[in-house]
């Protein structure tokens, strides 16, 4: 009778403490860990299915950000999520996986976003046009890419410092190497003919190497522009290198 007793007794706290997490508030959680650059409002609902009015972090800025846990992962040790959410026009969908360490990986990431809103982390002010992404991973870490593996596709790129007209369509498909990250990069449809590579390595140091040349289409000032930033080879190429570390 004893023994039934305390096998009941252990029923009745595991149930307990499976109900408390199971249906703790997503709002005193995200008071508690109060994560760093990041800002939500208007939450509801727990940490395992709920809502967000707002979200944003470094210039990134998420309407009616919705989370529903896939609570059998946690025996894979990482908590993982299926979050949906708009920002000012467009979609965003991606499986988030979060591991100990700060380690935070997307998968199957499809997402139509404005360019605005990496004109912070680019360090582009007035940056516009539009940006499609699809990324079968995606991880950060300590606030920069650990791993790409995806392509992103702009159109009606505007780089006021260029030009405040549009500078057309460009294409960077990434992959995820032992050393780092490499991309290689395009124009689709753009005023100038661009390719080039891409590096960002494992000590958060990249580098950008390309040639960029005018197209018979180009327009007249952006031409000058060209001929006044860069020298150009034998073949009327000009080379881009961009480096530093984020």
């Amino acid at each position: 009778m004893i023994q039934r007793t305390r096998g009941l007794f252990l029923v009745g706290i595991v149930t307990l403490v499976t109900a408390l997490v199971m249906t703790f508030p997503a709002r005193t959680a995200f008071s508690w860990a109060s994560p760093r650059l990041i800002s939500m409002s208007g939450i509801q609902g727990t940490i395992w299915n709920g809502s967000a009015r707002e979200f944003q972090t470094n210039g990134v800025y998420l309407r009616d950000l919705q989370w529903r846990a896939r609570p059998l992962q946690l025996l894979t040790g990482k908590v993982v999520y299926q979050v949906a959410a708009s920002p000012v026009s467009g979609f965003f969908e991606s499986e988030i996986a979060l591991r100990l360490g700060g380690r935070v990986t997307l998968r199957n990431l499809t997402a139509s976003v404005p360019l605005e809103m990496f004109a912070r982390a680019s360090g582009v002010p007035g940056l516009r046009g539009n940006a499609s992404l699809q990324f079968e991973r995606l991880e950060l870490l300590n606030g920069g890419p650990a791993a790409m593996d995806g392509v992103i596709e702009a159109s009606g790129v505007v780089v006021p410092p260029l030009s405040r007209a549009s500078l057309g369509g460009y294409r960077a498909e990434f992959s995820t190497q032992n050393n780092g990250i490499v991309a290689s990069v395009e124009d689709t449809d753009g005023v100038y003919d661009l390719a080039g590579s891409l590096q960002i390595s494992n000590d958060r140091a990249y580098q950008f190497l390309g040639k960029v040349m005018a197209k018979p289409g180009t327009p007249a000032d952006l031409k000058r522009k060209l001929d006044t930033l860069l020298p150009a080879d034998e073949a009327g190429r000009k080379e881009l290198r961009f480096d530093g570390v984020y």
